[in-house]
C-alpha cells in the first residue's frame, strides 16, 4: 500500500525504501526525507554502502564476441531442435 509522501511515517517509508530506491528516481526531494533526519540518514548510509559495495569486485567488461557466441548458439540450438522428428 503506498501512502501519501507527505504524511507517511518512519515505518512506512522504510517497508517502501527498496521500490523507491530500485525506481531509479532521485530521493532528494522526497517529502519524507525533507522532515525526517532519521530516514535521511538511513539513506546516506545504504548508498554509503552500496558505493562502497560496487568497489569489492571489478568491473569485468565481457569480450566483444560474447553475444555473437550466444546468438550463435541460441540459432544451433533452434536449428537442431527444428531438424529432430517431433516426439
Amino acid at each position: 500500500m503506498i501512502h501519501s509522501p507527505s504524511k507517511m511515517t518512519c515505518e512506512n517509508f522504510q517497508s517502501q525504501l527498496a521500490e523507491l530506491i530500485g525506481s531509479g528516481l532521485s530521493l532528494d526531494n522526497h517529502p519524507h526525507l525533507r522532515q525526517c533526519p532519521r530516514c535521511r540518514a538511513l539513506l546516506d548510509d545504504l548508498q554509503t554502502i552500496a558505493q562502497a559495495a560496487r568497489l569489492l569486485l571489478p568491473v569485468v567488461e565481457p569480450p566483444d564476441q560474447l553475444w555473437q557466441q550466444i546468438e550463435s548458439a541460441i540459432l544451433k540450438e533452434e536449428n537442431s531442435s527444428s531438424l529432430q522428428p517431433p516426439r
